[in-house]
C-alpha cells in the first residue's frame, strides 16, 4: 500500500498548501479512529489542528464557519448517510475545499466513485502511516494521491458533468428516448453514455447502476 501513487495536478489553489497544514477536518463517526488518526496526523507534523465531524451536515457547518480550513478526510460510509453526498453540499455552499475519502472499503468501485465525485484521494482505513504521511505530502503538493489506480485504466477515471446528468435521469426511471428529449442528445449518444457508466461503476444493467451509484453517494 506504500507504493508511489500517481500524481496528477489538482489546482493551483491547492497547490499553495505546505506542511504542516493549518487545519483538518475529519469527517468519521467512529471515535476510536478519529483519535488514532488526529494523534498521528499532529504527531508527524503534518497539521498544526485537527477538528472532527460526524456527519456531513455537521462537516458543511464547521467549514461555512472555516472555510479556510485546508484538507477535509472523508469516511465513505457514515452512520446513515453515503459519504460522498458531502461533495454535493460543498459545491452547493461554494466551499472548494480539497477532500481525501478514507474508508474500509478498498475495491475499485469505491476507488473511482471517490475520484468521479472529486476526492483528491483515496486512503485505505488499513494503510500505515508511512501512506498516510505521504498521502498528505502530495495532497499538500496540488497532486492526486490514487496509489491503487497506477497503470492504464480499465474504465473512465471520471464520470462527466453530462454523464452525471444522464445518470440522474437514469435514477428517476427515465426510459432512453426520455433522456435524449431532455438533455438534447441523440439516443446512440445516450447510449455510449450508459456504457461508460456502467463500466465505471461496475455494473451490467440499469437497476444494479442506480442502486451502486445511491450506496456510494452519487445521486
Amino acid at each position: 500500500m506504500d507504493t508511489t501513487p500517481v500524481g496528477d495536478a489538482i489546482g493551483p489553489s491547492s497547490a499553495t498548501n505546505r506542511l504542516p497544514l493549518a487545519r483538518v477536518l475529519i469527517v468519521d463517526d467512529h471515535p476510536f479512529f478519529l483519535l488514532g488518526l488526529s494523534a498521528i496526523l499532529e504527531q508527524e507534523g503534518l497539521v498544526r489542528e485537527t477538528v472532527a465531524a460526524a456527519s456531513v451536515a455537521e462537516a458543511v457547518s464547521d467549514l461555512q464557519r472555516r472555510p479556510e480550513t485546508s484538507l477535509v478526510l472523508l469516511d465513505l460510509t457514515l452512520q446513515g448517510e453515503a459519504g460522498l453526498s458531502l461533495f454535493t453540499e460543498l459545491e452547493r455552499a461554494g466551499l472548494p475545499v480539497p477532500v481525501v475519502v478514507i474508508s474500509s472499503r478498498e475495491d475499485e468501485t469505491s476507488v473511482r466513485a471517490a475520484r468521479a465525485a472529486g476526492a483528491v484521494g483515496f486512503l485505505p482505513k488499513s494503510a500505515g502511516r508511512k501512506s498516510l504521511t505521504r498521502m498528505v505530502q502530495r495532497v499538500s503538493e496540488g497532486l492526486l494521491y490514487y496509489p491503487s489506480l497506477q497503470g492504464p485504466a480499465q474504465v473512465p477515471e471520471h464520470l462527466t458533468a453530462r454523464q452525471m446528468e444522464v445518470l440522474a435521469l437514469l435514477a428517476e426511471g427515465l426510459p432512453n428516448k426520455r433522456i435524449c428529449q431532455a438533455l438534447n442528445l441523440t439516443e446512440h449518444t445516450v447510449k455510449t453514455h450508459l456504457k461508460a457508466i456502467f463500466a465505471h461503476l461496475g455494473v451490467h444493467n440499469r437497476t444494479e447502476c442506480v442502486a451502486q451509484a445511491r450506496s456510494l453517494g452519487l445521486i
